[in-house]
C-alpha cells in the first residue's frame, strides 16, 4: 500500500485552534487542521510553511511537534506529522478552503472532522486541554 506523508498545523490563537473546511476533493465539506503533502527532499516543517502560504497566504512559525498520526484509508496509508504553529502576523486568507472556525475546547466536537484529524482532536484533549 502506498504511503502518503503529510504535515498538519494546529494553529493557536489564545485558547482556540483553527479548523478549516475543505472546499475540494473526496473529503469536501469535512473539517481539517490545515497542511498538506510533504514533497521529496522537504521536511515536515518546510512543508507546513509552504502549504500554509499556498492555502491561506499565511506566514508561520512551526513550534513543537504534537504527534504523528498513522491511518489506513482504502487507497493509501496516511502518515501525518502534526505540529503546533503560530501565525507571524495574524493574517489568514482562505484560498482553497470553504470556511474556517476558531474553536475552543468546548467546541472542538462541533465540526465534522476528517478521520485522521479526529485523532488529533483526541490527542489535544488528552495531552493539552485540561478539563475535557
Amino acid at each position: 500500500m502506498k504511503t502518503v506523508r503529510v504535515a498538519a498545523a494546529v494553529i493557536r490563537r489564545g485558547n482556540e485552534v483553527l479548523a478549516a473546511e475543505r472546499g475540494y476533493g473526496e473529503f469536501r465539506d469535512r473539517w481539517e487542521f490545515p497542511g498538506g503533502k510533504i514533497e521529496a527532499g522537504e521536511t515536515a516543517e518546510e512543508a507546513l510553511k509552504r502549504e500554509l502560504k499556498e492555502e491561506m497566504n499565511a506566514d508561520v512559525t512551526v513550534d513543537e511537534k504534537i504527534t504523528t498520526v498513522e491511518m489506513d484509508y482504502p487507497e493509501f496509508h496516511l502518515s501525518m506529522e502534526v505540529f503546533f504553529v503560530s501565525l507571524k502576523d495574524n493574517h489568514l486568507e482562505l484560498l482553497e478552503h470553504e470556511a474556517m472556525r476558531w474553536l475552543d475546547s468546548k467546541h472542538l466536537e462541533e465540526v465534522n472532522w476528517l478521520p485522521a484529524d479526529r485523532k488529533i482532536v483526541g490527542v489535544l484533549k488528552e495531552k493539552y486541554i485540561k478539563g475535557c
